[in-house]
């Protein structure tokens, strides 16, 4: 199937770009979701009668995003749960649990946006959580998770 995007997204294309998805990916998530539009003639006239609009919202949320990686960037958020003696969790702390301390602490984030590749922490410590905040930004926070 073929597309016309009308916004960048990671590992696919730029703003504009016609790329060629699997019906099931544009069909289910990127037209529903106004992030692409199906590439006919009338679609991309539409687009280039649209193309400054676009742009701009596209300027401005990489501007709102540059501010937000700006208000987290060197924050520190503590969580306590339940654990063991050895120091494994009772559980585990995931993406839901990060975004709500940082909501909690002034910063307001989605769940999305938190980015855990190697999955939920299981172990009292420190680590380093990267937040996906727009598709050209990014920002480490440092999460320490204590025992009760």
């Amino acid at each position: 199937m073929e597309i016309i995007l009308l916004e960048k997204i990671a590992n696919l294309g730029a703003m504009g770009e016609k790329v060629n998805v699997k019906p099931g990916y544009g069909r289910n998530f990127l037209i529903p979701q106004g992030k692409a539009a199906a590439a006919t003639v009338e679609n991309i006239a539409d687009y280039e009668a649209r193309r400054t609009e676009l742009e701009k919202a596209s300027a401005d949320a990489l501007t709102a995003a540059n501010a937000r990686r700006d208000e987290l960037l060197d924050k520190v958020i503590t969580i306590t749960s339940n654990a063991g003696e050895e120091g494994k969790l009772f559980g585990s702390v995931g993406t839901a649990d990060i975004a709500h301390a940082l909501t909690e602490g002034g910063a307001a984030v989605e769940r999305h946006e938190v980015r855990l590749p190697e999955g939920a922490f299981r172990m009292v410590g420190e680590y380093d959580v990267t937040l996906q905040l727009h598709t050209d930004v990014d920002v480490t926070i440092k999460l320490v998770i204590e025992a009760e």
